[in-house]
């Protein structure tokens, strides 16, 4: 239970990161490139990824797609903490749980009892509540938590593709991944640095460090919870989710006194409630 708590922490915090970074006019796509320097650097020392085994064979469509989703996604995620707020964002991306299930009945053709057909019934509603303007302020800017949702919902299809190649350990995948996204970004830094003049700031790269360390352990921490409940896997997944509306809802409410409407409040409670219905179903 440890290490899923910790788990939900370091994925909360990363939303807290970027929050806190808007004071100090930073530069998200410097950060996100730290991060993932960071991230990679991790990956190898905990996780010793064997390289010899990526070749010719290995799914590198799939690495391409998602090392390129990654990042363009870590941006809309800044984008959108910085314009909706935490409590949105984080419920976005947690919500994007829908999306591998529909692929998972639609495309893989798995079977969809009557609880997952209601979770997605009771998810759709919820993600208009939570999304719902509570101002003029936020106006237009509800495509950053979409993209946020879309995303992480796609990025999560892909990765269990990735799942499927026995032959790979999923640990070296991610540090494949983590590379090329690297590489895009160190591209993009390199382009903002001609084309705009934006200089490269230590600022920036701290809290892309910040974030890359709490990025990183929110991995091991989630993969070290499944590894703990292995008979189990519903209990990590509806804990992962779960946690992290709640804890961020409270930070978002309480720390940083974020304005919530009664429909975001009963779209929070929906998709809690999607959550426990979706459980429900895989332990059926």
């Amino acid at each position: 239970m440890l290490f899923l708590i910790l788990s939900i922490i370091c994925s909360v915090t990363v939303g807290v990161i970027f929050k806190v970074s808007r004071k100090y006019n930073v530069n998200n796509s410097q950060i996100v490139t730290a991060n993932y320097l960071f991230a990679l650097i991790l990956c190898y020392f905990f996780f010793s990824p064997d390289l010899t085994v990526v070749g010719k064979e290995s799914p590198w469509i799939l690495y391409a797609v998602i090392g390129l989703l990654l990042p363009s996604v870590f941006l809309f995620l800044a984008a959108s903490i910085k314009h909706m707020g935490i409590v949105k964002t984080d419920a976005a991306q947690r919500l994007s749980l829908f999306i591998p299930i529909l692929a998972a009945w639609f495309i893989f053709k798995e079977d969809f009892n009557s609880l997952k057909i209601t979770a997605f019934l009771i998810g759709l509603p919820a993600i208009l509540l939570i999304l719902a303007k509570p101002s003029e302020n936020t106006k237009n800017k509800w495509i950053y938590p979409t993209v946020v949702l879309l995303g992480f919902g796609l990025i999560d299809i892909l990765f269990k593709q990735i799942a499927l190649y026995t032959t790979l350990p999923y640990t070296t995948s991610l540090f494949v991944v983590f590379s090329i996204a690297l590489l895009i970004m160190v591209a993009v830094v390199i382009y903002e640095l001609i084309s705009t003049k934006a200089r490269l700031q230590m600022k920036n790269i701290a809290f892309g460090g910040l974030v890359g360390v709490f990025n990183f352990g929110n991995i091991l921490f989630y993969l070290k919870a499944h590894q703990a409940f292995v008979e189990n896997p519903s209990t990590v997944f509806a804990g992962m989710n779960m946690g992290v509306i709640i804890l961020g809802s409270l930070i978002g409410v309480f720390v940083f006194k974020e304005k919530l409407t009664k429909m975001n409040y009963a779209g929070l409670a929906l998709a809690l409630l999607a959550i426990i219905l979706i459980v429900l179903s895989q332990m059926k």
